[in-house]
């Protein structure tokens, strides 16, 4: 019973924060998967999104990256922001590509929390690699 209320707990803390993220709702973002400590969300490249040499741009594969790590590290609840984030760019997305960046939280300790997150095309190639430490705040996302 615990486990499916922390579920339920996870969908609504990451429902409430996206219907307030207009960055990820402009980008076209939707979120695909949810539960405790863990988010996959999809985008798909548009031509508006393109680089000088016609990739998928770095900055909104980050964001994309940015935004998994952001529910994976609210999902309990518990409100939480980026306190440090490095990401490596593998292979480029293309015009079209369905992007999905899935964050997996590896550790939480005292108000830090460590989260992996891949980011792969719809053949699922990786593309990046990105890691994410969260700082915790003294509030829940929804009270």
């Amino acid at each position: 019973m615990v486990a499916k209320r922390d579920h339920a707990l996870a969908q609504q803390a990451v429902t409430a924060l996206f219907e307030r993220d207009q960055a990820s709702q402009a980008l076209g973002m939707k979120i695909m998967a949810v539960k405790p400590g863990y988010a996959r969300v999809a985008m798909r490249v548009r031509a508006d999104m393109l680089n000088g040499h016609d990739t998928c741009h770095g900055g909104l594969i980050f964001s994309l990256a940015d935004t998994a790590f952001a529910f994976a590290c609210n999902s309990r609840n518990d409100a939480a922001v980026a306190a440090a984030c490095q990401i490596n760019y593998l292979k480029p997305g293309r015009e079209g590509d369905m992007l999905e960046a899935e964050a997996v939280e590896r550790i939480v300790a005292g108000r830090s929390g460590f989260y992996d997150v891949s980011v792969s095309n719809q053949s699922g190639e990786l593309l990046a690699l990105f890691r994410g430490q969260s700082h915790r705040l003294k509030q829940e996302v929804i009270k």
